[in-house]
């Protein structure tokens, strides 16, 4: 699909400088620009390629001057940067705008489907499912029994979505996202072997949910595992049984939740952090990458690094003298030397 300079203008209520009428199919970095691309400037780093890209349209601030001549079409903006996201969003719906039924794919005699619906090839939609309104289900994904996924969700090829779950709307699942496989709760018995405790409860994912590629949820023991409204996950992350976390917050890949932790709202916490069960930790709370959690986090919007994690002010100063450590061995060393020295001097 092409767009012509001035539609693109028109849609971001910005100004058309050179050729209105050259056309784009396709967008692209500046430095990577190709002709019939759309690129855009906004980093101040990155202007040099302005008067070296190909691209066709390059959409600049409002206050840029250029320095020579432009070959491409300028479109300016207030914010270039926010503008070319806004693009970026038009261009992923029209991409993925899919509709209709593909076949061979199972969707059950009572499951509910609401209107404009994508349902993949050999997607499976079980007994009892609600599926609300433009919901997309790519191939090979899986919805369970009495499963419901509000409005304008969507599942990519291969996510899976155990029975009983509820998904919001506005919701993405990435491919390989499992939702709703047992929790890992196992007993030892008298013989020193483990048997399994049902898990009965379900996973609740509110609104605007956005999971990644091959993370897993765990359904709750009894009750809920529940992710809030507007919680961002990255790709490999595990959440276990009975956990909640909080409107806003944000995790980053690799990072494990033990069951029944508590997370609070707004937070942050970066890839590869450990958390241990059953504690909680307060809203706005940041955790730095490869951190290590094994009790509660009560002050609200504290920084954390480590492991085990304490304040990051103190970590970072704890930080410089274990690097000193060697050094300070070696002045230790030779200040024994000298007492030995000095005991050994008659007096």
């Amino acid at each position: 699909m092409e767009f012509t300079a001035r539609q693109i203008s028109d849609l971001l209520h910005g100004k058309v400088e050179g050729n209105e009428d050259v056309k784009v199919g396709s967008l692209s970095k500046i430095e990577e620009g190709t002709p019939g691309s759309l690129s855009f400037l906004a980093n101040p780093k990155y202007s040099s390629f302005i008067y070296s890209t190909k691209a066709s349209v390059v959409i600049v601030n409002a206050d840029f001057v250029p320095e020579q001549a432009v070959s491409a079409t300028l479109v300016r903006v207030e914010n270039a940067y926010q503008a070319f996201v806004k693009l970026l969003e038009l261009y992923n719906q029209i991409q993925r705008d899919k509709k209709g039924i593909e076949q061979p794919s199972f969707i059950a005699t009572n499951a509910q489907m609401g209107e404009n619906c994508y349902v993949g090839a050999f997607a499976y939609i079980g007994q009892n499912a609600k599926i609300g309104n433009n919901v997309k289900i790519y191939p090979q994904a899986f919805v369970g029994d009495n499963v419901s996924i509000g409005d304008n969700t969507t599942l990519f090829a291969g996510a899976k979505v155990y029975s009983d779950c509820v998904i919001g709307k506005e919701c993405t699942l990435h491919t390989g996202t499992v939702i709703g496989a047992d929790g890992f709760g196992f007993t030892p018995n008298s013989e020193n072997q483990y048997n399994k405790v049902a898990q009965i409860g379900n996973v609740v994912i509110e609104d605007y949910v956005e999971i990644g590629a091959n993370t897993a949820i765990d359904r709750a023991t009894l009750g809920s595992t529940i992710i809030r409204k507007g919680v961002k996950l990255d790709n490999l992350i595990q959440i276990a049984h009975n956990v909640e976390i909080g409107e806003n917050t944000v995790i980053a890949a690799q990072t494990g939740v033990a069951g029944s932790t508590k997370i609070g709202k707004d937070c942050m916490i970066g890839g590869q952090v450990g958390i241990v069960g059953h504690i909680t930790i307060a809203d706005k709370v940041k955790i730095a990458a490869q951190s290590g959690i094994g009790s509660s986090i009560t002050t609200e919007g504290e920084i954390v690094q480590g492991s085990p994690a304490f304040n990051i002010g103190d970590y970072k100063r704890t930080y410089v003298v274990f690097r000193k450590l060697p050094a300070l061995e070696k002045r230790i060393k030779e200040l024994e030397q000298m007492i030995a020295e000095l005991k050994q001097i008659p007096s």
